[in-house]
């Protein structure tokens, strides 16, 4: 099979197109040829951090975690799929996993799911990375219908995703968002835009929750910007963010008895442990999207399977509105 490998880490040229051994299936796999993948922050990371990140696979590596297709082969002992399903997931791209970046995976079946049927391949290769860390994140912050929820970084990959599923479980939904455009999307996703830029969080605070702050703050920028969710968020209230590699006064979380919950949706993948879960969201997701509940944005540049490079470009120009999409067919 094609496959875009990476021989050495380092800038979005590393790539190359070569010719290696098609997925051989093991217990509780099935071989998916890929119609699309999607580009992540991790898997720029991953290429440009290379050893010094713990989760990088060692190379020759196949990079890529999010992908679309269908079923062409089963191991004798999976059930739950048949030849020409149409399946989603993330399944790769670390440690020992082979990516997305080529023309087959043969991933865990406990790491995917039936695609949307609404949905095409491109459409819903953006979401499981996303999707699951959003889901994961509001689920344990406790969410409940009628909370008042704030996303910081509503129009972002993870964030356009949160926004929309604090709203499927009818909590009333808030988000930043810094330039005209991304305030746009994020209005059109059903939420009250919040230009971060010319509003301090006092003032958003006090205009939108009368200075009591919000129930949950879903914070997919994190780093520095975790003091402004603490600072926005309700007594007891709850903090979600996906980037806390930092080190942090956590007085003020103290002061208000807030709850502060860190998303990393790799362990599953790293060690093995509850896959099923990831799964499971993915199906809880499909039906989410199927009832007209969700809908991925992705950036207007697309991307071939040779382009893989130009994809993590896109992705790390910041210019991008939407996931950066590859696709493979």
């Amino acid at each position: 099979m094609k496959a875009m490998i990476i021989n050495e880490y380092g800038e979005d040229s590393v790539f190359n197109l070569e010719e290696v051994q098609t997925p051989t299936l093991k217990s509780g796999e099935v071989l998916v040829k890929i119609a699309a993948s999607s580009v992540n922050t991790v898997d720029t990371m991953i290429r440009k951090m290379g050893e010094d990140l713990p989760l990088s696979p060692e190379t020759p590596a196949i990079l890529g975690m999010d992908f679309a297709g269908t079923v062409e082969a089963i191991a004798e002992d999976v059930k739950e799929y048949a030849v020409g399903d149409e399946v989603y997931g993330c399944a790769g791209g670390l440690a020992n996993l082979p990516g997305t970046l080529a023309e087959y995976i043969a991933p865990d079946i406990k790491l995917i799911a039936h695609k949307p049927k609404n949905l095409s391949m491109k459409e819903a290769a953006a979401i499981p990375l996303v999707g699951i860390t959003a889901y994961e994140g509001l689920v344990r912050a406790g969410i409940t219908a009628g909370q008042k929820v704030l996303v910081h970084g509503g129009s972002g990959g993870v964030g356009h995703i949160a926004l929309q599923l604090a709203n499927h479980f009818g909590a009333k939904v808030y988000s930043t968002g810094g330039g005209e455009k991304q305030l746009t999307l994020i209005k059109n996703l059903g939420a009250t835009p919040i230009n971060y830029k010319i509003e301090t969080v006092e003032q958003y605070v006090k205009e939108h929750t009368n200075g009591n702050g919000f129930d949950i703050v879903y914070d997919s920028v994190g780093g520095g910007n975790l003091i402004n969710s603490f600072n926005a968020a309700a007594l007891n209230g709850h903090i979600a963010t996906t980037v806390s590699l930092l080190e942090l006064d956590l007085s003020l979380a103290h002061f208000k008895g807030l709850s502060l919950h860190v998303v990393f949706m790799l362990i599953p993948m790293l060690h093995n442990y509850k896959r099923e879960a990831h799964g499971e969201i993915l199906r809880k997701i499909a039906k989410i999207v199927e009832n007209g509940e969700l809908k991925p944005i992705l950036d207007e540049q697309k991307f071939s399977l040779e382009e893989a490079g130009k994809a993590h470009a896109r992705l790390e120009s910041g210019q991008a509105i939407g996931k950066v999409i590859v696709k493979n067919q």
